[in-house]
């Protein structure tokens, strides 16, 4: 009886010793935050206000043999670290990774209240007094060109190349900038722009904008999704204003993805990244004989 209750006693031992050790944190986890870029504050006097400025770059950057390497940068409207940022500066990143576009800056840019800092005052009374706040695209397009676009160039090796990326609003906002204020940028990203503003008065008169353009290297980038209404509407009229644009004035890209993305699923534009800053298809040599159905190895093998 003795000896029974006494390897009862080590049985019990044994299960005990075994759990404990199972809900132990084992001693060679390390915990480390992630960080994914660099975060501005910058208080502007073109909007008497301060914004959030993200700035992700690419992971060689700061390597000793690409000290003198200038790297084009990626402009995001609604850039904030709860807006879109770091979803786009993954793309950024996958750039760097994929070897199919360029490694980029990308610099995130606050946006506080939409309506009022990314349009122009409506020209429509109706859409006046719908949305009596806006008014503000000027004021942040100076922001962006007196002090923002100053303020990287002169912390980062930027190159000869800005884009600037935005959708919905931002993406309207891209538009604008386009079409008054084009030097700005050399590249610009609008993904379902609102161009059913101020009743599509962009895609309307925006045509004027266009008329006497000499030749340039600027690059428009437009996509849409299922909004249709006035938003398609607005598409549709305003690529025949670029159809009609002088020759050699614009380059543009048109992506219909009505068929396949919604206002919500249509954004990022990677495709648009890969059409603006390709790179060569890299060169891996002969298919290894292991990717071939029914491969063999070669018989020196």
């Amino acid at each position: 009886m003795k000896n029974w209750l006494i390897g009862l006693c080590a049985l019990i031992g044994a299960c005990a010793t075994t759990n404990s050790d199972a809900q132990q944190t084992p001693a060679a986890v390390r915990e480390a935050p992630i960080t994914i870029g660099t975060s501005y504050t910058i208080q502007s006097a073109a909007l008497g206000d301060e914004r959030q400025i993200n700035v992700w770059a690419p992971a060689d950057y700061g390597a000793a043999e690409n000290a003198n390497r200038r790297y084009n940068v990626l402009y995001v409207l609604d850039g904030a670290l709860d807006q879109d940022f770091e979803h786009i500066a993954g793309l950024g990143q996958l750039g760097a990774l994929s070897w199919t576009y360029e490694p980029l800056i990308v610099v995130g840019i606050q946006t506080k209240d939409r309506r009022a800092e990314l349009t122009r005052r409506p020209q429509d009374a109706r859409f006046a007094a719908e949305f009596p706040q806006a008014g503000g695209a000027r004021r942040f397009q100076d922001f962006i060109a007196t002090e923002l676009i100053p303020f990287i160039d002169a912390r980062y090796r930027t190159g000869e190349g800005r884009a600037l990326m935005g959708e919905s609003l931002a993406g309207l906002f891209v538009v604008d900038t386009f079409l008054h204020r084009p030097e700005l940028f050399r590249d610009y990203i609008a993904v379902s722009p609102s161009l059913w503003w101020d009743d599509q008065h962009f895609a309307r008169d925006g045509g004027h904008d266009l008329e006497g353009r000499a030749a340039s290297n600027r690059r428009l980038y437009l996509a849409i999704a299922n909004e249709g209404g006035a938003t398609q509407a607005g598409m549709n009229r305003f690529l025949g204003l670029l159809e009609a644009a002088p020759q050699g004035s614009v380059t543009w890209r048109y992506s219909d993805r009505s068929a396949t993305e919604t206002h919500a699923t249509i954004y990022p534009a990677l495709d648009a990244l890969r059409w603006l800053y390709a790179m060569p298809e890299q060169n891996y040599g002969p298919t290894p004989w292991y990717y071939l159905e029914n491969g063999s190895p070669p018989p020196s093998y």
